[in-house]
């Protein structure tokens, strides 16, 4: 990978020729899983691979647009097609959901009518549910609930800006909106219509003293829509904020085995 990225990286210079077969041998990669635009580093954080999200950006240049209309499937005028390696890689798209080119889901992954951007990774068992949006590069992990409706946003450039994450576990409410590299932790609970961004105040009220979280949600942290009140020169206002109100528990876990049997290939749901 040493040399993909070089020669990526040397296509990115001020009038450079796009090595065309670089470019879309990262794009393959994305597809198949091989490559990833962010990646565990193996103590609790992230490493952001920039010269995988330039290869991205990359590959719309040299990509010409192509109209698609197979027999029974979606229609299409675009320089991406959909993904195709569904069943060689054991994932469950429900019509009319959508999973682009550049984007990988591990086996047993399940999208309803919802979509999927390129350059994203979805962990193994993961649940898009009905209208939910993977936005580009996000990166969601394993056992994950995405509920109805919930916006998970995209993120090109520039290429080092941190990607949505949602790791391990978490169970995302309806209509929840995640932005501008938010991060949440294993196991987490977002209550219904949570809003964040990076400047969204997340607070911990369980102790006597409030501790201020902005872009990340710990793990197994229960967090509800709140509000902070602020004062502006024409008065107090009420800005956004999500409350840490509790710790998910055994029985939060077992409200989110409910949805195992529509991850199950085997059962119709």
């Amino acid at each position: 990978m040493q040399d993909l990225q070089a020669r990526i990286e040397a296509s990115t210079q001020p009038g450079a020729v796009l090595d065309e077969e670089a470019i879309r041998a990262v794009m393959e990669a994305l597809d198949t899983g091989v490559l990833r635009v962010a990646t565990p580093d193996g103590q609790g954080g992230w490493d952001v691979h920039a010269w995988v999200r330039s290869a991205i950006l990359l590959y719309f240049r040299i990509q010409g647009m192509v109209y698609s209309a197979p027999e029974g499937g979606l229609v299409s005028y675009d320089k991406i097609p959909l993904k195709t390696r569904l069943v060689e890689q054991g994932v469950r798209v429900v019509p009319p959901g959508a999973v682009r080119y550049g984007a990988f889901l591990e086996a047993g992954c399940v999208v309803m009518p919802g979509y999927v951007n390129l350059g994203a990774w979805v962990g193994a068992g993961t649940m898009v549910d009905t209208w939910a949006t993977v936005g580009s590069c996000a990166q969601i992990g394993r056992g994950v609930h995405l509920s109805g409706g919930v916006g998970i946003g995209g993120v090109l450039e520039p290429p080092s800006a941190r990607p949505v994450i949602v790791e391990d576990g978490a169970f995302i409410g309806s209509r929840c909106i995640l932005v501008e590299g938010v991060r949440v932790g294993a196991e987490a609970v977002l209550g219904a219509g949570v809003v964040l961004t990076a400047s969204t105040p997340i607070v911990d009220v369980r102790g006597e003293v409030e501790v201020v979280h902005k872009g990340y949600v710990p793990p197994r942290a229960v967090v509800v829509p709140g509000s902070r009140v602020r004062r502006f020169p024409a008065g107090e206002y009420a800005l956004p904020a999500a409350l840490i109100i509790g710790e998910r528990s055994e029985s939060t876990d077992k409200k989110t085995s409910l949805n195992a049997a529509l991850r199950d290939f085997g059962v119709s749901a």
